[in-house]
């Protein structure tokens, strides 16, 4: 049996995320799949996830104990390494993720629980754990020129490879604001890959 984090990051009300709408087909065709899986939804808005303090860095960076599992942000951490797979499902907001979500991964980027530092270097705690993330982008970002302006997949992609986590598959539904463009057409896709993608996640 694994543990699923199903992570959302917008702020749109229910039903009306057409990123969300791919998601949650995903994670409905994962769950007939494989019913006896734990899914823990965190809609990271209703979590109200904010801006680290200074006594939140203290804590990120300050020695560990048993009752840091209960720490109001360390339990973020302890709760993503607990983990088997990650479902990230957050819109691309001004070429990258929307900031709560890089919030959340500020609360999750723990020395000693994700990550740690040796002599050779930072070490990932995340080994053989796997992501799906799923991204409704406004604009066409998958090929050059545009390509080189999406900032969301390389920096997930990057701090989850920095946490061992190297299987990591995007689904994307792009050019949702494009005048003239199906976007019901292409969300419709999209939701078909997802589906495709969950028998194999």
């Amino acid at each position: 049996m694994s543990k699923v984090l199903y992570i959302k990051a917008n702020a749109k009300p229910e039903g009306t995320s057409r990123t969300f709408k791919i998601s949650d087909k995903f994670v409905e065709e994962y769950r007939e799949l494989n019913p006896n899986d734990e899914i823990i939804t965190l809609d990271l808005y209703k979590e109200d996830i904010k801006f680290l303090s200074e006594s939140d860095i203290n804590s990120v960076f300050g020695p560990k104990t048993e009752e840091s599992k209960n720490h109001p942000i360390l339990k973020y951490a302890y709760q993503f390494v607990e983990a088997d797979k990650y479902i990230i499902s957050a819109p691309m907001w001004n070429l990258g993720v929307p900031a709560i979500l890089k919030a959340y991964i500020d609360y999750v980027c723990v020395t000693g629980i994700t990550f740690k530092y040796t002599a050779e270097g930072p070490v990932g705690l995340c080994q053989g754990k796997k992501v799906v993330h799923i991204v409704g982008r406004g604009g066409a970002y998958s090929e050059e020129p545009a390509a080189a302006y999406e900032m969301g997949e390389r920096y997930l992609r990057t701090i989850f490879g920095f946490f061992g986590i190297t299987d990591f598959t995007t689904i994307t539904a792009e050019g949702l604001d494009v005048i003239g463009e199906d976007v019901e057409l292409i969300v419709e896709n999209a939701i078909k890959k997802a589906q495709q993608q969950a028998k194999d996640f």
